[in-house]
């Protein structure tokens, strides 16, 4: 698996925020098949920082209705990174 595709996006929310205020914690969306070595490999190589320990979420797709049609938002996986001491990533938002 190519590190450029394990990193979907970011995830930009008020607990995202928070995280990255408090415990210098950032939270993206990854591959549903990627698992918490090849994540910390991504955002070190990335984003040429030191990654201290990586937490994963699997989230299951809802089912959502559109007028008489109806089908379902795909399953998806988050991830919280939590850097060393010092280290800091960039994100658009805040440029």
């Amino acid at each position: 698996m190519d590190i450029r595709n394990i990193i979907k996006k970011p995830i930009v929310s008020e607990k995202a925020s928070m995280l990255k205020e408090k415990g210098n914690k950032y939270t993206f969306v990854v591959d549903k098949d990627a698992n918490k070595f090849q994540i910390k490999q991504a955002v070190e190589s990335l984003f040429n920082v030191r990654v201290e320990s990586v937490h994963t979420a699997n989230y299951a797709g809802k089912s959502k209705r559109m007028g008489v049609h109806s089908g379902y938002k795909s399953d998806w996986k988050k991830a919280i990174v939590k850097l060393s001491e010092g280290q800091e990533i960039q994100m658009v938002e805040e440029a």
